[in-house]
């Protein structure tokens, strides 16, 4: 069993291969340097971190070599031969298998803005980029972040607590446009604000230029926002290059089945890399950028390596911190047609969104902690149901939610 890369995805499938029994020989392909580790800390934890930040490490080398798991590092895969079923690395070497599970993850989106101070720009996606990030995430230095996604808002939230100045700049006209409703990234901006961060939304970038070692971007609204670092977080692209030139088969990002099987029958692949169809949203095709999704996919991925043939069953499920805020979200919002509101607390509260049939798709909630944890982890088992809760039910903060599972 081969996995190309050794993110989240892939070191969990490896586990799990070993987990359901598997005693063959068992290859982690990465092309970093460090063994696996988390990515979620890179904007939070990583950064604000007062000492010196280290890899969170998924497993470190005790554990791989006590599950008998090859890690090779600093080695990229160059080519697959799907006839010969051999992958081709990077240091010249080749490898073969009987089935091979794609897990290359995603990059950051990469946007060519006019100007000539693109040298102040960077994104933030391995642990590498810390250094650079955390230099300027100073007391007094300007900080722009472009991009109002949850990596945006959460790496302003790292660099106010560190002291500094941040400026937000998002071209649609609200913040988390794509991935909540709107009460809730209003809440999201009201502390954001309280914390000293500035907005310019509902504007595009016209240049960033250079000036006494600053990057000046100059917003289409005519406003200028000088700072001593630019971090673009505008997305992210799925890494298919390998999968491409092997000939599989693509759409937003690699191609494959409710379980995770490519277009060719011994190739997998799970997570940020590829697009599934999810059977509890009438197999709409999705692709995910979430931690959740890739354990999930990795252990379901190893499963059906072994001839499980396991249908994807998962809810979709986020979080995101902000500040001594908890954002969560189950399933996804933009299959509802109404929403109703649960208040928990003065200062968390709930949204379930429910299709034309009255059925729950989605909930959404933020408080402070783990407010809304046992109601969102309810709420995702409802989805999972298919439940038609009633309206007053969910509206109604002292009904017990979970009573509605046995219904």
């Amino acid at each position: 069993m081969v996995i190309v890369g050794a993110g989240e995805a892939g070191a969990r499938a490896a586990f799990a291969l070993r987990e359901q029994g598997y005693d063959g020989p068992v290859a982690l392909i990465g092309d970093e340097e460090h063994l696996p580790y988390e990515r979620p800390p890179l904007s939070k934890e990583a950064l604000a971190f007062e000492g010196v930040p280290i890899p969170k490490t998924i497993a470190d080398a005790a554990r791989l070599n006590a599950a008998d798991i090859k890690c090779i590092t600093r080695t990229t895969a160059r080519g697959i031969d799907t006839a010969a079923k051999v992958v081709h690395l990077s240091d010249g070497k080749s490898i073969g298998y009987d089935k091979l599970l794609l897990a290359t993850g995603a990059m950051p989106r990469c946007v060519a803005f006019p100007g000539e101070a693109e040298h102040h720009c960077v994104t933030l996606r391995r642990f590498e980029d810390i250094a650079r990030l955390r230099k300027h995430f100073q007391p007094g230095a300007a900080i722009a972040i472009i991009g109002g996604g949850f990596i945006g808002l959460e790496l302003a939230a790292s660099a106010v607590k560190r002291g500094a100045r941040v400026t937000v700049i998002e071209v649609q006209q609200r913040i988390l446009g794509r991935g909540v409703p709107e009460e809730i990234a209003r809440a999201v901006e009201s502390r954001h604000r309280a914390a000293g961060v500035e907005f310019a939304c509902g504007t595009r970038i016209a240049a960033i230029e250079d000036r006494d070692n600053q990057a000046v971007v100059r917003l289409a609204s005519g406003q200028r926002i000088t700072a001593d670092l630019v971090v673009v977080g505008v997305g992210a692209v799925p890494c298919t290059a390998l999968a491409e030139a092997a000939g599989l088969e693509l759409s937003n990002g690699v191609a494959v089945d409710s379980m995770l099987r490519t277009s060719d029958a011994s190739i997998f692949a799970a997570g940020d890399c590829c697009s599934f169809p999810l059977p509890i949203y009438d197999n709409r095709r999705v692709r995910l950028e979430a931690w959740r999704n890739a354990q999930d996919h990795g252990a379901l991925a190893a499963r059906n390596m072994l001839g499980a043939n396991e249908e994807i069953s998962s809810i979709p499920w986020f979080w995101s911190d902000q500040y001594e805020l908890t954002l969560q979200v189950a399933g996804l919002i933009d299959q509802g047609h109404s929403t109703i509101r649960r208040e928990l607390s003065v200062d968390a509260f709930l949204q379930f969104h429910l299709d034309e049939t009255g059925r729950l798709v989605a909930a959404c909630g933020i408080g402070p902690g783990n407010a809304v944890a046992r109601d969102i982890r309810i709420a995702e088992m409802l989805i999972a149901k298919r439940a038609r809760p009633r309206l007053a039910d969910l509206s109604a903060s002292d009904f017990k939610l979970k009573s509605l599972l046995a219904a």
